[in-house]
C-alpha cells in the first residue's frame, strides 16, 4: 500500500474516533471550566494530553488546590496503562523502524488509537497511526475548548447537567469489564466504599482529595493484583 493510501486510511479510521472524542471532551471542558481553565489553555491541554481519565484527574487536583507533585503522580497513575499499550505496539513495528518514528508513534497512543493500530494488518505503518491521530486529536481538543466556552455562556443549571455526562462515560467504561470479571467488579465496589469511608476517618480526611485518590488507586489495584492475578495464556 502506498504512503498516500496509508495516510488516507488512517484519516478515514480516525474520523469516527474523533467524533466520539468531541462528544466526550465537550463534557470534559465543563470540568475544565470549573477548574479555571480558559478555552485556549483547555484546547492546548487536551491536544497534548488526550486522556479523559488523566485530564479529569488533573482537573480534580486543580479543583482540590493540590500540589504539583500530586498532579504529576495523579497523571502518572491514571495514564500508566499507555506504557503497557506502547510496549505491546512495538511488536507491530518493522525491525528497521528508527527510534524517532517509534517515539512519535508512542506519543499518539490512546485507547482507541491503540485499538486500530494493533489491529493493522502486518507491520504497522507509522503514518497510519499519525494520520488517525492527526484527525482525532484536534477534535478532542476542540470539544474541550467548546465545553469551556459553553460553561461560560450556558445557565448554571445546564452546565451542572452537562458535567454529569463525563461521569456517565466513566460508568460506561467500568460496567462492561465488571460484568466479565468478578475481580474487577469487586475492586470497583471496594473503591467506592473505601473512598467514602476514607472521608469519615479524621487521619485520611485531613489529606487532600487528590492524594487520597492516588493512595487508594495504588493500594486497591495492588491488592487485587496480588489476590486475583490475571492468568496469562500462552
Amino acid at each position: 500500500m502506498s504512503k498516500k493510501n496509508v495516510i488516507l486510511r488512517g484519516m478515514r479510521d480516525g474520523l469516527p474516533i474523533g467524533l466520539g472524542y468531541f462528544a466526550v471532551s465537550f463534557s470534559l471542558g465543563i470540568i475544565a471550566k470549573q477548574a479555571g481553565l480558559t478555552a485556549p489553555l483547555g484546547f492546548l491541554a487536551s491536544l497534548l494530553t488526550r486522556a479523559s481519565a488523566g485530564e479529569y484527574g488533573g482537573y480534580s487536583v486543580i479543583l482540590a488546590h493540590g500540589s504539583w507533585f500530586e498532579m504529576v503522580v495523579m497523571c502518572l497513575v491514571t495514564n500508566l496503562r499507555y506504557l503497557l499499550m506502547s510496549t505491546a505496539l512495538t511488536q507491530k513495528f518493522h525491525p528497521s523502524m528508527n527510534m524517532l518514528k517509534r517515539i512519535v508513534t508512542g506519543c499518539c497512543v490512546t485507547d482507541e488509537i491503540f485499538g486500530i493500530s494493533i489491529a493493522y494488518d502486518g507491520y504497522l505503518d507509522p503514518e497510519y497511526t499519525w494520520a488517525a491521530t492527526g484527525v482525532a486529536a484536534p477534535m478532542w481538543a476542540l470539544g474541550t475548548a467548546l465545553g469551556i466556552i459553553a460553561g461560560s455562556v450556558f445557565p448554571a443549571r445546564l452546565v451542572s447537567a452537562l458535567s454529569v455526562a463525563l461521569y456517565g462515560m466513566f460508568i460506561a467504561i467500568i460496567v462492561p469489564p465488571s460484568k466479565k470479571d468478578r475481580a474487577v467488579m469487586v475492586s470497583v465496589l471496594a473503591a467506592f466504599a473505601i473512598s467514602y469511608v476514607s472521608t469519615l476517618i479524621p487521619a485520611f480526611a485531613a489529606i487532600s482529595s487528590g492524594t487520597r485518590i492516588i493512595i487508594l488507586t495504588i493500594v486497591i489495584s495492588a491488592a487485587v493484583a496480588v489476590i486475583r492475578p490475571v492468568e496469562v495464556k500462552e
